[in-house]
C-alpha cells in the first residue's frame, strides 16, 4: 500500500519515560510468552508510535543493531502482527500496528493456537487411537481424553468467537460475572452443586 507524501514527526532521541516503560515491559513479558525480548520491544514501539516507523528509526530510538531489528521485524511479519507501509519518494519499509486491539489479540490467538495447540491436539488424537495395553495406559489416555475434550471445546468457543464483531465480543467478556451468576442457579435447580458437594 502506498500513502501519501508524510512529514513524519521525529522520535524522541530517549523515549519519554511512560513509553519507555511500556516498551520495556512489553520486552520482559514477550520473553515469556516464547517471544524474543528485542522482537518483544520492536514491537511495543511499533505499536505505540502515532505514525509507522523504518528500521532504522525503531534501531535508533532502541538503540538495538540495524540487523537485529531487520530480524525482528521479520518475525513480527511471520506472526502478522505489523503492517508494511510504504511512502511517496522513500525507498524504505515502514512498519505499523493494526490500529484495531481486537485484532491484534485475535492474530496472536490464532498463531499460538497453529504453533502450540494444534500439535497438542494432533499428538492427543494420536495417542487415544491407540489401544492401552494395561490399567497403567487406561488411565493415561482417560486423563488424555479428558485434556483433548477441553481444548476442543475452547478452540470451539474461540472460532465462535472470532466470528463476531469486536464490539460484540467486547460485550459478550463484560458479560462474565453474569453467565457465571446464570450457570450457578442453573446448577442450584439441577442439584448438581449439592452432587458435587457429596463428592468432594
Amino acid at each position: 500500500m502506498i500513502l501519501g507524501t508524510i512529514h513524519p514527526m521525529p522520535l524522541q532521541d530517549n523515549l519519554p519515560p511512560l513509553s519507555s516503560q511500556f516498551v520495556a515491559h512489553f520486552g520482559e513479558m514477550g520473553s515469556k510468552w516464547g517471544i524474543n525480548r528485542t522482537v518483544g520491544q520492536i514491537y511495543a514501539l511499533i505499536f505505540i508510535s502515532p505514525r509507522a516507523l523504518n528500521a532504522d528509526e525503531i534501531a535508533e530510538a532502541l538503540e538495538f543493531s540495524r540487523s537485529n531489528v531487520s530480524m525482528g521485524l521479520k518475525e513480527l511479519q511471520a506472526w502478522r502482527l505489523v503492517k508494511l507501509r510504504h511512502q511517496s519518494g522513500d525507498r524504505r519499509e515502514y512498519f505499523e500496528a493494526p490500529g484495531d486491539v481486537w485484532e491484534i489479540f485475535r492474530v496472536l490467538a490464532e498463531e499460538r493456537r497453529r504453533r502450540e495447540i494444534e500439535p497438542t491436539l494432533s499428538m492427543l488424537r494420536m495417542a487415544l487411537l491407540e489401544t492401552p495395553v494395561n490399567d497403567a495406559e487406561r488411565h493415561a489416555q482417560e486423563r488424555m481424553r479428558q485434556m483433548h475434550e477441553l481444548i476442543d471445546r475452547l478452540m470451539t468457543w474461540f472460532d465462535d468467537v472470532q466470528k463476531l464483531a469486536p464490539e460484540t465480543a467486547m460485550q459478550l467478556m463484560g458479560m462474565g460475572a453474569t453467565v457465571t451468576k446464570v450457570l450457578e442457579f442453573k446448577d442450584r435447580m439441577t442439584g448438581r452443586s449439592s452432587r458435587t458437594g457429596k463428592e468432594n
